[in-house]
């Protein structure tokens, strides 16, 4: 979860001619599956690519979905700095897991659309319980990539694939070692 101070602004209405001012808001925002399921069911697409970019429109409408602070007033939104954007951003872009993976041999396979759908199949099939969808979405996706590497058989690397690691680990060591040989 991701605590943010939106800042207090005075800002003036032309339509009304007179000055606003809003209050400090603390908002309290979660990045999870529930939070994409929210959106890509108004906005009908999936929300993890990339390409095109979102519209700043969409992007405060997630950010309204990952919302758990209750009553938030809509001008809450609009006071939103680019300081709170980049500590959103960062806090989507965090793994949020110490877990890392070893790719070897990872050949590209075919692009699949991830929708929030998909990661719920994933659950399912992973038993995975449904408390997690209100996990950080990067810590969930790891875990599904976890079971998933649990339940593959373990691959076997190819005569040329363990020559091609063992001279770069050999190179790293002499470079590091400065030696030649």
């Amino acid at each position: 979860m991701l605590k943010l101070i939106i800042p207090a602004l005075e800002k003036f209405d032309e339509i009304k001619n007179e000055f606003i001012a809003t209050k400090e808001q603390v908002l309290q925002i979660e990045h999870s599956l529930v939070s994409i399921s929210k959106w890509e069911s108004k906005w009908l697409k999936p929300f993890l690519i990339k390409d095109p970019p979102k519209t700043s429109i969409e992007t405060i409408d997630y950010i309204k979905c990952m919302t758990i602070t209750q009553n938030v007033p809509e001008e809450v939104y609009n006071n939103i700095t680019n300081e709170n954007m980049k500590e959103i951003s960062n806090y989507i872009d965090s793994t949020m897991t110490a877990t890392w993976f070893n790719e070897y041999g990872n050949k590209d396979k075919t692009k699949e659309i991830i929708t929030s759908e998909i990661i719920y199949y994933w659950m399912i099939t992973y038993n995975i319980p449904f408390e997690c969808q209100k996990w950080h979405l990067n810590r969930l996706l790891t875990l599904v990539q976890v079971c998933n590497k649990k339940n593959e058989k373990e691959k076997k690397m190819s005569n040329s694939e363990i020559m091609t690691k063992n001279t770069n680990l050999n190179n790293e060591r002499r470079k590091k070692l400065n030696t030649n040989g």
